[in-house]
């Protein structure tokens, strides 16, 4: 992947941690609105998740970079994700596998491996780019208190 400079989130840990990777998969978008997007189609994604954290884990890392790929490469790589009912549904627009909710999904599933994790890291950013034109960034909102 080539070098790229992602909007950077503004927060105040110690560490941030960025992965690139990417992964093809074919999605249609079961609405009207979507036009010829309604049709089966395919992307290879480019994704960027940003974790950060105060605390390293006991080899040293906030998150090791392996994991985070594995999670979300291993999952969608070569597939339809509409098949991914785990994911998505073909009958509820905040679950229809737009770039949105691919973006949003994709940080709700690193989200739920960090948690398991005793230093606590957080994915507080995940940018997914669709086409050479065409990119969704997602941030979580913060947890008042």
């Amino acid at each position: 992947m080539l070098q790229q400079v992602y909007p950077a989130p503004i927060h105040n840990y110690c560490y941030e941690l960025n992965k690139d990777f990417h992964f093809a998969a074919a999605h249609f978008i079961p609405a009207e609105e979507a036009g010829k997007c309604r049709q089966l189609h395919g992307h290879t994604y480019y994704a960027n998740v940003t974790v950060a954290g105060d605390e390293l884990d006991t080899a040293g890392f906030l998150v090791n970079f392996a994991i985070i790929k594995k999670l979300i490469h291993d999952r969608f790589d070569h597939t339809l994700l509409n098949d991914d009912k785990g994911s998505f549904r073909d009958d509820d627009p905040e679950r229809f596998p737009t770039t949105e909710v691919v973006a949003r999904t994709i940080h709700e599933l690193v989200q739920a491996h960090l948690n398991g994790m005793p230093n606590r890291p957080q994915c507080i950013q995940v940018y997914l780019r669709e086409t050479p034109t065409s990119y969704c960034i997602y941030r979580p909102r913060r947890k008042a208190g």
